[in-house]
């Protein structure tokens, strides 16, 4: 009988080092560098919104006679979503290991590229099979960018404002779903492009809008957090050095002295036991918390927007090419939320912002349903409640990726993050579309209130779950919010940085 392997060594030390480049970066005031960290960071996911959006406000005209493609609707909003979800966990997972290895930098340029890739891939589809591949490659890319962006992110905005500006990012995608909707309506118009031509341009206009994002993203820096802990130390100390010269300069005064410094033994790579050990065995309850949260927001998600179109057509009438419209209101309220009320969480606090969000979204979303099984609602007043639930709706899903890239260990970021996104998507977005695409194209009243019902619940559970579990992160830094892996035990001679 073979015996067990040994468990894998922890990485050896490269060497002790002490450093201010945290507190340095937290106490800086917003300037244009921050301004371009998120144009160059966060842009992506209108891209992500405005693919997404499209594909399910093309569904209907896909599965029509003269396409191009011989498919069915249902097999737009269920295979297909289910495998860019599915492609988007596994991307998540393989470019999340790859981000905490080689940096944030390296691959949220590449996985860009397979984003875009993959886009333009798709938009040359011939037939079902090559349509269904390169969804999946598709989101294999943009799985890989919420894990390397969401890493960077925060580690490059100061604590006062990391919040904000991580809901804001993230509830940017509904800007292009916006984009999306109202791109459907033009491009649907057979009084414009023919019914084979359309739906291909648009996109063919993703991919064109991030070369554009790609440019601008060629500026934006490597994390100074993971250069100093990945044995560049120097690295880091120049390019903080740099950043506090321009704003310096930008502001017109001096900054504020850095207060506090941390010391920590650098490593090139922290192996998956002692990521997994870290996440579920030093932090159990955040791992549960991070579960909830993103399992929560996911089901909700997927009961409305994968079948929102079958539902306004299926029950109102609404003609294909006129859901763009409605979907477009519904976007709006998703990305207002965020906006108004991401500065609450760096305010009020992250557990009473997190909890009531969710539990406020699973409460009105059940309402829904009740009017929905009345039938009290129509195309505009359904429109209407779905506004208001996605206002608090999509405040609480961005703040899924904020807890989970805040409190965990800074080795463990982008794993972190990619870890949960792929569980908690894989649960709610590739069982959530194959469930609800029958549920809401059945005609069936019932169906659909069933639907609702099932993501207002797990809204309303993971809401309860924040209450009890929710950490105090507002203002604090990274490092205090959870301790690097890496941080120096006494006796061990240091360099200073």
């Amino acid at each position: 009988m073979t015996p067990p392997a040994p468990p894998a060594p922890v990485p050896a030390s490269m060497g002790t080092i002490t450093t201010s480049v945290p507190s340095r970066l937290d106490r800086l005031p917003w300037s244009r560098w921050h301004w371009m960290i998120v144009i160059g960071l966060g842009t992506v996911w209108i891209l992500d919104g405005l693919e997404v959006t499209t594909v399910g406000n093309i569904a209907s005209r896909l599965s029509e006679d003269g396409s191009g493609l011989s498919i069915s609707s249902a097999q737009v909003t269920g295979v297909a979503a289910a495998l860019y979800v599915a492609g988007a966990c596994a991307g998540a997972l393989f470019f999340g290991w790859l981000t905490d290895r080689y940096g944030r930098k390296k691959l949220f340029m590449v996985t860009l590229v397979v984003y875009l890739a993959a886009t333009a891939l798709t938009a040359l589809s011939f037939d079902a099979w090559w349509f269904f591949t390169f969804r999946f490659l598709t989101g294999f890319g943009i799985g890989g960018e919420y894990a390397a962006i969401n890493s960077a992110i925060d580690e490059l905005i100061p604590a006062k404002f990391r919040g904000r500006v991580d809901l804001i990012i993230n509830g940017s995608y509904w800007l292009g779903a916006v984009g999306g909707a109202l791109l459907s309506i033009v491009m649907l118009n057979t009084d414009i492009f023919p019914k084979d031509v359309g739906w291909r341009l648009t996109f063919a206009l993703g991919v064109v809008l991030g070369l554009v994002v790609l440019l601008v993203r060629r500026h934006v820096p490597e994390s100074p957090r993971w250069q100093f802990i990945h044995g560049r130390g120097e690295d880091a100390d120049k390019l903080v050095t740099s950043v506090e010269q321009d704003i310096e300069r930008e502001k017109g005064r001096p900054l504020p002295r850095a207060e506090g410094e941390i010391t920590i033994e650098q490593r090139k790579s922290i192996g998956f036991g002692l990521i997994a050990q870290t996440v579920f065995r030093r932090y159990p309850k955040r791992a549960v918390l991070g579960l909830s949260l993103f399992i929560g927001q996911a089901f909700l998600y997927n009961a409305i927007t994968f079948g929102f179109g079958a539902i306004l057509t299926t029950f109102y009438d609404v003609p294909s090419g006129g859901t763009g419209y409605y979907f477009a209101v519904i976007a709006a309220g998703n990305f207002v939320g965020p906006l108004l009320l991401g500065k609450l969480f760096d305010t009020v606090g992250r557990k009473v912002m997190i909890s009531s969000t969710y539990l406020l979204s699973g409460v009105l979303l059940f309402g829904t349903a009740w009017l929905f099984g009345q039938g009290s609602l129509n195309a505009m007043t359904l429109t209407a409640c779905w506004c208001v639930v996605l206002f608090f709706a999509s405040a609480g899903a961005s703040s899924a990726y904020l807890t989970v890239s805040e409190i965990f260990p800074m080795e463990t970021r982008a794993m972190a993050i990619a870890f949960f996104y792929a569980l908690g998507t894989a649960a709610g977005g590739i069982s959530g579309p194959l469930v609800f695409a029958d549920l809401t194209s059945s005609g069936v009243v019932g169906d659909t209130v069933l639907a609702f019902q099932i993501g207002a619940a797990l809204m309303c559970a993971a809401g309860l779950v924040a209450a009890f579990l929710a950490v105090k992160a507002a203002g604090r830094s990274l490092e205090d919010i959870a301790a690097p892996l890496s941080t120096a035990s006494s006796g061990t001679s240091q360099k200073t940085a």
